[in-house]
């Protein structure tokens, strides 16, 4: 299993840290959000480092559908109920200086960027539709609703953001990667105060940003009920009819459409980490019987950290924690929702305030349906009985049978058939 993005690329490799270092910025993680951040502060002159514990990208970045969006799903009727009109637009606007800047660092960059028209649709329920264009309309964002669409599937309309794009992700990021100042193969085992500990090294900064997709230190911050993991899976499938954009539904086990040259990737089959979904077979039988004349050339999955809320957690890690900073929770949105952490972060650690942070927080309130959700599966998942427990906080783990890995139902920890792990936060293997 390997994604498309992998087959066709070189990534920049970079050293491993050996011995104690001291720096302004660490940044631990090597994916889109943290990269992005290095890139930024390496344009201001600002000295820092990134770690990765493997090889850059070669976590949930790799595996991501690519589309360059302000729309995530149908969720701004949500934030307008939860925050009023101000943070909603807040929203939209911090969404849509993302895209842009994507276009304006892409039109340098060989990554196979296209503009198109991003749609959500659903397959029943009209009225949700109706009630995200009311929404829409009262921050001043310029959708459309659609009746029909060009898909192998009976839906009830869609809303649709125009002039959106998609690229190839890991093109893009090779090229700002390669003069960045990173350390590959570096695991941060543990932090001891403002010192990352690694195999190797120690890394003392003045500002850490945790970018590990699912913040690892358990002691700060309430990130293992603030959060839960959602798998999907993807097909690219040759000889099937083209998308035109990028099309997803509204139910986020549904599926979603977009195109990568003469390829379609399929996605969808999702559930929660540790339970049970469609996965590939849901994808493949769908295949089968809409596109009877295509055939598959690669598969991938992908996870990610869902919040509370729908709004990502970037900012600082606690109230508690005024030089130790996170992003997570981007909600199946990482690519715009990493711009956006990158640039608020490098705002947070050079003293500089931003006008997004207080709607970006992960201090702000908790008090929200899907924290009942998580505790309950967690509650579920400390009495469990098989005999593997994650290494995290101790939750039973559940056997994937698609991907022949062992799941965490709780936070989401992933590990192979061995024992390695996977997926964080889990920081270690599963004991012999």
């Amino acid at each position: 299993m390997e994604s498309l993005w992998r087959k066709d690329v070189e990534m920049p490799e970079f050293p491993v840290l050996e011995g104690d270092v001291k720096t302004d910025v660490l940044i631990i993680g090597g994916g889109m959000a943290g990269l992005l951040t290095a890139y930024f502060l390496h344009e201001r002159g600002v000295e820092y480092i990134l770690v990765e514990k493997n090889r850059i990208c070669s976590g949930t970045t790799q595996n991501t559908t690519a589309k360059i969006t302000s729309q995530h799903g149908l969720i701004y009727h949500k934030i307008l109920k939860y925050y009023g009109v101000e943070k909603a637009s807040m929203y939209y606007r911090a969404n849509e200086e993302a895209v842009e800047k994507y276009k304006r660092l892409c039109n340098s960059i060989d990554c196979g960027f296209e503009i198109k028209d991003n749609f959500v649709y659903s397959v029943s329920d009209r009225e949700i539709l109706e009630q995200e264009m009311s929404a829409l309309s009262k921050i001043g964002c310029k959708a459309e609703l659609f009746d029909s669409l060009p898909l192998p599937i009976n839906t009830v309309g869609a809303v649709s953001f125009s002039s959106q794009a998609q690229f190839h992700p890991l093109k893009f990021l090779s090229a700002i990667a390669k003069n960045l100042n990173i350390f590959e193969h570096t695991f941060v085992r543990e932090m001891k105060g403002n010192t990352a500990v690694t195999d190797k090294a120690g890394v003392c900064a003045k500002n850490v940003i945790v970018a590990t997709h699912f913040p690892f230190i358990n002691k700060h911050g309430l990130y293992s009920l603030k959060l839960y993991q959602h798998r999907s899976y993807v097909l690219a499938l040759e000889n099937a009819q083209q998308a035109g954009g990028m099309y997803v539904d509204e139910f986020k086990t549904g599926l979603s459409f977009r195109d990568y040259g003469d390829l379609l990737l399929l996605g969808g089959g999702g559930h929660r980490t540790g339970k049970d979904g469609g996965n590939w077979a849901e994808l493949r039988d769908f295949a089968a019987k809409h596109y009877t004349s295509s055939s598959e050339v690669a598969h991938w999955a992908a996870q990610d950290c869902m919040s509370l809320d729908s709004v990502p957690y970037i900012g600082n890690y606690s109230a508690n924690t005024h030089r130790l900073f996170a992003a997570s929770g981007f909600n199946k949105w990482g690519i715009t929702g990493a711009m956006v952490a990158a640039k608020l972060l490098c705002d947070c650690v050079n003293g500089v305030k931003n006008e997004y942070y207080e709607l970006f927080t992960p201090g702000r309130n908790m008090l929200k349906p899907q924290l009942f959700v998580n505790t309950v599966e967690s509650a579920a998942g400390f009495v469990g009985f098989t005999g593997k427990r994650c290494p995290h906080l101790g939750c039973s783990l559940k056997w994937n049978r698609a991907e022949h890995s062992w799941d965490c139902p709780c936070h989401g920890s992933r590990f192979d058939e061995n024992g390695t792990v996977l997926d964080n936060p889990a920081n270690g293997n599963l004991k012999k």
